[in-house]
């Protein structure tokens, strides 16, 4: 299926259904076809896989008629990012890419060697944004404002000492994070002041769940800046896959349904110019992810009170 959350002038975060290229609100389908479907996403992966699965086939099998009496206007609907508001930190990886690596070691000091464990860091929940929202920069804060696109993953079910074979069955969907940096606001090492400011974590459009991307280590991801590529690479480069990150993650962490991770960027980004290349106010960022879509976004600028 693939999932989004939206809002109207007269309605509040909504989940629906992306079908045909047209919004179905999920609750209204659900009472059409007298299934409970919740009203939000993160109330949906609640539900558990088995009754989403169901929920697939009764959307799978619907009749025109019965779609078309919960149809939402495209044009009156405001697409947010499809967990509009996370319930914990997004789990940020970094490093994860190996010409990122080297380009990260050439321009921002971090170590040439490749890592030996994945690289954890993360992003509040106010960090994220939808689809077409401001990236805010604040000129005071920071003068290099950078983009990373990711495949993001969603979890389905709570994961605790997850073995590597298994780690897929925790997986819930799919979709798109532009890792917005503030590489100058990076201290002692530590990296949330440079990636989890407001706005920082762009997602969206939409969340495809698990069945409708056989293999995510298969998946083109690429980036432009003002219609000019920067980032083109594909997710079978991660240095750990997702099977490693879930396996490493749920061994510190308890992982629980809607939990997201930011599986890391490939090169190409800013940084990693001669010279630099940061965004400013007025730029357009456009992150694309094979089969989810295209998350863009504009720069627009801020000033501190």
């Amino acid at each position: 299926m693939k999932l989004l959350s939206y809002k109207t002038k007269t309605s509040e975060a909504r989940l629906g259904f992306l079908h045909n290229d047209q919004i179905v609100d999920a609750e209204a389908f659900g009472k059409i076809v007298s299934y409970p479907i919740p009203s939000s996403l993160l109330e949906l992966i609640d539900l558990g896989e088995k009754a989403v699965s169901e929920i697939g086939k009764l959307l799978k099998n619907a009749e025109k008629e019965q779609l078309d009496k919960c149809l939402v206007p495209k044009e009156s609907a405001k697409i947010l990012a499809p967990i509009p508001k996370p319930r914990k930190n997004i789990f940020g990886i970094g490093l994860n890419y190996t010409e990122h690596v080297a380009e990260s070691a050439r321009t921002l000091d971090t170590s040439k060697e490749l890592p030996q464990k994945a690289v954890i860091f993360s992003k509040p929940p106010t960090a994220v944004i939808g689809p077409e929202d401001e990236i805010l920069h604040n000129l005071s804060i920071t003068q290099q404002l950078d983009h990373e696109v990711e495949l993001a993953v969603i979890i389905g079910k709570k994961a605790k000492n997850v073995k590597k074979e298994d780690a897929l069955d925790y997986v819930f969907g799919y979709t798109i994070i532009n890792d917005i940096s503030a590489r100058d606001c990076r201290r002692a090492g530590q990296w949330i002041v440079s990636k989890g400011q407001d706005t920082f974590a762009p997602m969206g459009p939409i969340l495809l769940t698990k069945d409708e991307i056989p293999d995510p280590h298969n998946l083109n991801l690429s980036l432009t800046l003002n219609g000019i590529e920067k980032q083109n690479s594909n997710t079978r480069f991660m240095l750990f896959n997702i099977n490693d990150l879930i396996e490493d993650l749920s061994a510190v962490f308890t992982l629980e349904p809607g939990d997201i991770i930011a599986t890391g960027t490939p090169a190409g980004v800013g940084a990693g110019k001669n010279p630099p290349e940061w965004m400013w106010p007025g730029d357009v960022v456009e992150a694309t992810v094979e089969k989810i879509g295209t998350l863009r976004n504009t720069i627009q600028e801020i000033k501190s009170i």
